[in-house]
């Protein structure tokens, strides 16, 4: 009896062998067409089913980083697994374009803080030359090099991107309407050109007719003389769910809140949030609204309106939420509601006297042992970038100048093909 048994256990233990083996030996025919390629076939299968990773590249100025830089590397991503992003040096910048608002180690430390990018380039070349489309492709692996329906001219007017799109390893991304650097730069040196008529109409002011996205002078149909545009932006749910993480603090998150206008968001707010993040698991922004901007910091701010600024904090990797409008004073309600652990406030930033006010924004977390001042890594403020034109706006004339004609070259070579 005992035989018996253990030669049913065999024809089992064989029966089993022999059936995955078949299913082995089928696998084998299917990849290679012979179960003689057993070994190869099983590894081809498993190299098929760890698909190699899409790296895209994307590269740009970056220069006075905004939402619709942030919207770009986003679409670019969506194309790729992993986006590597380059970012132009400041004298090919010069070359090409005229002096940069912001100088590469400010511009690096705003791209690498974009949630959509993986690597970063320093020094990338302006125009994609056929050794540097090499270096993409041998060294940094690229399969697709990304950039706007936009023009990107060099200053004879010749696309920056002909090579890559000859060698078919080029994408394209719908731009952002209603914003780029050279805007914001024309919004600043219109809102020097035109302050003083607007401090005498205070309901025509620059900052609400840039708030709500409109200037009588171009309704009007007339123009800044540069190139440059107002603001045309249109806010949807669509645009802040993309620009959103999605998610929500744990039960037991420590959440730190921060709160400010973030207008021109530049390196200095990138860095205080950095930090005001690693104080716990899940950092809540609250951006003040226009009207409050304007009532503390003057009639011609902010530059940017609310929904810009909320998308280019959303669009920070150290950001996890935002509040659209934030109240001025930080409440007990709100510390309730959001149930705050912390509430952070820098040393730089534009309203730092608050201590000496009768009001306190800040007195309901200060009471309950619960508000922080931090050290800011940079002396940057709005003020200090619009400074920074305002010291030398000449050139951003020029450079607005330079740029329309460069495009105007373009486009006038230019054969348009219907499509998305």
């Amino acid at each position: 009896m005992a035989s018996t048994s253990e030669s049913k256990d065999q024809s089992a233990r064989l029966l089993a062998t022999c059936l995955i083996a078949g299913a082995v030996v089928v696998a084998g025919v299917t990849l290679l067409g012979a179960p003689d390629g057993l070994g190869l076939g099983i590894l081809q299968w498993r190299r098929k089913k760890k698909k190699k990773p899409v790296r895209v590249y994307m590269d740009g100025c970056f220069d006075m980083m905004h939402y619709g830089h942030c919207n770009a590397l986003r679409q670019a991503r969506a194309l790729g697994d992993r986006l590597v992003v380059g970012v132009v040096s400041d004298a090919e910048i010069i070359a090409n374009k005229g002096p940069p608002v912001t100088p590469l180690h400010e511009r690096m430390i705003m791209v690498n803080a974009v949630k959509w990018v993986d690597e970063v380039i320093t020094d990338a070349p302006y125009a994609i030359t056929e050794d540097f489309m090499k270096k993409l492709f041998d060294e940094y692996n690229i399969d697709y090099i990304i950039h706007g329906d936009d023009p990107c001219v060099l200053p004879d007017g010749t696309d920056a991107y002909a090579l890559a799109k000859k060698a078919g390893r080029y994408k394209q991304i719908k731009r952002t309407e209603g914003v780029s650097s050279t805007d914001i730069v024309g919004r600043m040196l219109l809102c020097v050109r035109e302050r003083s008529v607007s401090e005498t109409k205070s309901h025509s002011s620059l900052q609400r007719q840039f708030s709500h996205g409109h200037s009588q002078k171009f309704e009007d149909g007339g123009s800044s003389g540069n190139g440059t545009r107002v603001s045309h932006f249109l806010p949807t749910s669509r645009r802040i769910v993309q620009f959103s993480n999605g998610k929500g603090p744990g039960p037991h998150a420590r959440i730190v809140y921060i709160d400010g206008a973030f207008d021109l968001f530049h390196a200095g707010h990138v860095e205080i949030l950095r930090i005001a993040r690693g104080l716990g698991d899940f950092l809540l922004v609250g951006i003040h609204n226009d009207q409050t901007v304007s009532a503390k910091r003057g009639a011609h701010r902010p530059i940017m309106n609310l929904h810009e600024r909320s998308l280019s904090v959303l669009a920070c990797r150290y950001v996890d939420e935002v509040i659209i409008g934030a109240p001025w004073e930080v409440s007990k309600d709100m510390v309730t509601t959001f149930n705050i652990s912390l509430v952070v406030h820098g040393t730089v930033a534009e309203n730092d006297d608050f201590l000496k006010e009768q009001d306190n924004p800040y007195a309901v977390p200060i009471s309950l042992d619960i508000f922080k001042v931090l050290d800011s890594p940079l002396d940057i403020t709005t003020t200090t970038i619009i400074k920074r034109i305002l010291s030398n706006h000449e050139a951003y004339q020029k450079r607005n100048e330079r740029k329309a004609e460069s495009e105007r070259k373009y486009y006038d070579g230019k054969t348009f093909v219907s499509g998305d």
